[in-house]
């Protein structure tokens, strides 16, 4: 089969296409014949060496989610047959025309959705659903902040946000407003000519929001803080602005306004807890998926030989939503 490799890090020009054996199943695998591939951040920063040769769980090739067709079914899967549309999370080893993923990390893709579509759900919902429900605990009613809403995960933010009968507030560049407002945004903010910060103390009478959602690192977190109402929490799912900055955290806020701030990752997390993340997203969502409440957002798709070009795309940071690889022979599906 046809995957992705490189032989040195590197920027995307180490992205070379080579054929490897299709990878063997365990008990609890599908092999899955891949018609849509998810590219990541992630992915950006393995290309570059930050985990080293790093093996999580499924292969050491890049990339984290798949949607495609069942061509194998180990001996203790259950729930899933040759021939399903299946759509999910793995260990590694999406950058091929064959995955194997264990089946509690799978979902069946609705059938309102295509497979080029479901290619673009697994690790964005997912992960936006940990961060926003599952730990920082938004119910309907409350604000949420969202940074980064064009992204992929931002994005799913935003609708999952919406749908839950949130007030949402997103920052992204101007050029951006008419998508994260379709999204579902009620409050646009454009990070490079407005203040986040005295945009929500303005609208929310100084009380702040109860929940932020935060891409962006060190250069928000003082502002991020000063932001959360009484009460509030926030997840940080990623460093975009780095990780070591001048700004400080307001320790008085964190401790009179009984904040709390969570961090989480997926790709690093241990087969269990995907599994778990899974499942919780599946069993509160999918029937909106199913129905049109939530939508996939694509940005683009490039062939699977052509992956160093879906890198660069993501590095210019102009994507809405995400980018996806699709195999040679697979642009129908």
């Amino acid at each position: 089969m046809q995957a992705i490799v490189f032989d040195e890090f590197g920027g995307p020009e180490v992205l070379v296409a080579r054929d490897i054996p299709r990878p063997g199943l365990r008990p609890h695998d599908l092999l899955v014949h891949n018609a849509a591939i998810g590219v990541n951040r992630a992915d950006l920063s393995h290309r570059k060496g930050a985990y080293g040769r790093a093996y999580f769980g499924d292969s050491d090739l890049m990339g984290l989610e798949v949607a495609g067709t069942v061509a194998e079914v180990g001996p203790e899967v259950q729930g899933f047959a040759m021939g399903d549309r299946v759509m999910g999370i793995v260990g590694g080893g999406a950058y091929a025309e064959y995955s194997r993923i264990d089946h509690r990390m799978a979902m069946h893709v609705p059938q309102s959705l295509s497979l080029l579509q479901a290619g673009a759900v697994a690790e964005v919902f997912v992960t936006a659903h940990e961060a926003m429900f599952h730990l920082a605990r938004l119910q309907a009613g409350e604000s949420v902040l969202i940074h980064a809403a064009a992204g992929g995960v931002g994005s799913a933010a935003v609708q999952l946000a919406h749908a839950a009968g949130a007030r949402v507030f997103a920052t992204a560049s101007a050029d951006k407003r008419d998508a994260v407002r379709g999204f579902g945004a009620d409050r646009f903010i454009d990070y490079r000519s407005e203040d986040f910060e005295a945009v929500v103390a303005e609208q929310t009478g100084g009380k702040g929001v109860d929940v932020v959602i935060d891409f962006i690192g060190a250069p928000y977190l003082a502002r991020n803080v000063r932001s959360l109402a009484v009460g509030g929490r926030m997840t940080v799912v990623g460093l975009l602005g780095g990780a070591i900055d001048s700004a400080q955290l307001p320790i008085d806020l964190l401790l009179y306004r009984h904040l709390q701030i969570y961090g989480t990752v997926m790709k690093s997390r241990p087969p269990e807890v995907k599994q778990a993340m899974t499942q919780r997203f599946a069993e509160r969502w999918l029937g909106a998926l199913a129905d049109g409440t939530l939508r996939p957002v694509i940005d683009s798709s490039y062939p699977l030989a052509d992956a160093a070009s879906a890198h660069r795309r993501m590095e210019t940071g102009a994507s809405v939503g995400k980018i996806l690889l699709v195999p040679e022979g697979m642009a129908a599906q």
